[in-house]
C-alpha cells in the first residue's frame, strides 16, 4: 500500500490563488455605486443635512445638483439656493457643496461644508439691496445696498435645539446709499465698510471687527466688538459731519456733542450699544 509522502519540514505552504477581484476594482466599484446613489437620489434627501432652525421645501433636481425653491430660518421666509454637491465628501460623512442663493434681488455664492459640528462657509461672495434681507430680521427700516467678500464663516449647530451660532467670520462687508426714515429724515448716510481680520466667537471671548466710512456725509472710525455668544454688539469710535452733510444729519450730530465733547479735531466720541 502506497502513501504520498509527508511535506518536508520548514517547506512553505504553497501559495494561495490570487483574488479574482483585486481590492482596487472593489474600491473603484463602490464609488462608482456611491455616484450613481447620489445622482440618482432626489434633491429631497439634503433636507436631512440641515438643522432644525432650517427649512426647506419645494425641491427639484438631484441630490447631487438641486434645488430648493423655498427656505425658512427661524420661520421667516430665506429665500431660494441651488446647489451642486462633492459625491465624494459623503465618505467622510460630511457633505461640501457649491452654493447659489437668492433672495429678492439678494444673491450669493459660496462654497459649503456641513457636518454634524456644523457649517464652513468659504469663498463667500455676493450683495444686493439692504430691503430684500429685512424679512429675515436683518437691518429693518434700513435702506442701500451691501456687499461682501468673506474667505470663511463658521457658524455651530446648537445641540439637539437646532440653533444656529456664529462662530468666526474672516472678510469684508460694505455698504453703500445707507439711509433710515429714523435718521436725518432719510438722507443718504453715504457708505461704510466693516473689517473682520479674524473674527472669532468664543463662550470667553468677544470679536471685534474695525468700521471706516468710504468718503460720505460722516466721517466715522471705530471697533464693533461682538459680545461672546453673538447677540450683542458695542460701537465704539469717533464721528463727524462732513460739510456736504444734510442739515437735518449736521443737527444729529450736533446733537451728539452735548453729551461728548469733541476732541482737537471736531470729532464725537460715541459708545453705543446694540443688538444682532
Amino acid at each position: 500500500m502506497s502513501t504520498s509522502p509527508s511535506p518536508r519540514r520548514g517547506a512553505k505552504p504553497p501559495p494561495r490563488p490570487a483574488s479574482r477581484f483585486p481590492k482596487g476594482l472593489i474600491l473603484i466599484g463602490g464609488l462608482a455605486a456611491l455616484a450613481v446613489l447620489v445622482f440618482a437620489l432626489p434633491a429631497s434627501l439634503a433636507a436631512r443635512f440641515l438643522p432644525a432652525s432650517i427649512r426647506a421645501d419645494d425641491f427639484s433636481g438631484s441630490l447631487w445638483h438641486g434645488s430648493a425653491g423655498h427656505l425658512t430660518f427661524n420661520g421667516r421666509s430665506a429665500g431660494a439656493v441651488e446647489w451642486r454637491l462633492h459625491p465624494w465628501s459623503l465618505l467622510r460623512l460630511s457633505a461640501v457643496a457649491d452654493l447659489h442663493w437668492v433672495r429678492i434681488g439678494f444673491v450669493a455664492d459660496a462654497s459649503a461644508n456641513i457636518d454634524a459640528r456644523g457649517l464652513t462657509l468659504r469663498d463667500v461672495e455676493g450683495g444686493g439691496p439692504i430691503e430684500d434681507l429685512r424679512d429675515l430680521g436683518i437691518a429693518d427700516a434700513w435702506g442701500g445696498n451691501a456687499a461682501f467678500k468673506f474667505r470663511e464663516i463658521r457658524v455651530a449647530f446648537g445641540g439637539g435645539n437646532g440653533a444656529v451660532l456664529p462662530e468666526s467670520a474672516v472678510g469684508d462687508l460694505s455698504v453703500s446709499n445707507l439711509s433710515s426714515p429714523a435718521v436725518a429724515n432719510g438722507a443718504d448716510l453715504g457708505g461704510y465698510t466693516l473689517h473682520m481680520a479674524n473674527a472669532s466667537i468664543t463662550p470667553g471671548a468677544d470679536a471685534t471687527a474695525d468700521l471706516s466710512d468710504t468718503g460720505g456725509p460722516l466721517e466715522i472710525q471705530g471697533t464693533i466688538r461682538i459680545a461672546a455668544g453673538g447677540r450683542t454688539g458695542i460701537l465704539s469710535g469717533t464721528i463727524r459731519a462732513r460739510p456736504g452733510a444734510a442739515p437735518a444729519l449736521r443737527a444729529q450730530v450736533d446733537q451728539l456733542s452735548q453729551l461728548h465733547a469733541r476732541d482737537a479735531q471736531g470729532r464725537i466720541p460715541v459708545e453705543v450699544e446694540f443688538t444682532l
